[in-house]
């Protein structure tokens, strides 16, 4: 039993009614059980402002419902770093399900390094990486996007819905390969670049195609930023520990 009180439990503001008038805070709050937890995965799931019709969205007009979630309504789609990172969790599932090889970054070298550490690390953590691999890109997208309005933080929240459905992308041809034993991960990458290009170009100006042409190289060179930045760390690491 929850014991009653005149003050919400959250602000401490008085309350007169079942929620906070300041913070929106329940009351009561409801015992968590089976039943909140089917409801919190269907709330995540379902197709009306769940991931379902987030992804049917950016599927449908990527461009324009990432000018509406910046710039009027922030409630339709899913959070974008939830999207993210449940996108980037359902790559590494299909790729431990169906072994289909990593498709974004691989390093090849001694595995006592630091670097090949870090890109283990890259590789069992898409979630994360892809956040940090989105602020080079981000960096590279204003730079050529500049005359525009967008600041990058902004432009981050852009790209945690664009590489999701890239990994999403990944996902399905990895799938699609690992149950018909045919190498599509290479169709994968060209689609999730062409997919990316097609986003970020539409969200800047939709009928420009320069503004497709600067995606696509503010893409390549936010990842290629990346990867170098990872290899310097790493060597860097493997100097210091030398010495």
């Amino acid at each position: 039993m929850f014991i009653n009180s005149e003050n919400c439990r959250n602000c401490k503001s008085e309350v007169s009614q079942n929620y906070c008038a300041q913070c929106g805070q329940p009351v009561y709050l409801k015992r968590i059980d089976s039943h909140y937890i089917l409801h919190e995965i269907e709330h995540v799931l379902h197709f009306e402002r769940g991931i379902l019709y987030t992804i049917r969205e950016l599927i449908t007009n990527p461009g324009r419902n990432l000018k509406n979630y910046l710039l009027e309504n922030r409630s339709r789609l899913v959070k974008p770093i939830i999207f993210i990172v449940v996108t980037s969790l359902v790559y590494s599932i299909c790729s431990k399900l169906f072994h289909f090889e990593d498709a974004y970054l691989s390093y090849r070298d001694d595995k006592m390094s630091a670097t090949h550490s870090i890109f283990n690390w890259i590789q069992g953590h898409y979630g994360y990486a892809n956040i940090i691999m989105g602020i080079c890109i981000a960096l590279w997208i204003k730079l050529f996007f500049r005359r525009y309005p967008f600041n990058v933080f902004e432009i981050l929240i852009v790209l945690c819905f664009v590489m999701g459905m890239g990994m999403l992308i990944f996902s399905v041809f990895g799938v699609i390969g690992g149950l018909t034993e045919l190498h599509l991960m290479p169709a994968a990458g060209i689609a999730g670049f062409i997919y990316t290009t097609w986003a970020i170009g539409q969200f800047y100006e939709k009928g420009k195609a320069i503004s497709y042409v600067k995606a696509l190289f503010a893409y390549v060179l936010g990842i290629l930023s990346f990867t170098i930045l990872a290899i310097i760390i790493g060597t860097i690491t493997d100097v210091i520990i030398k010495h």
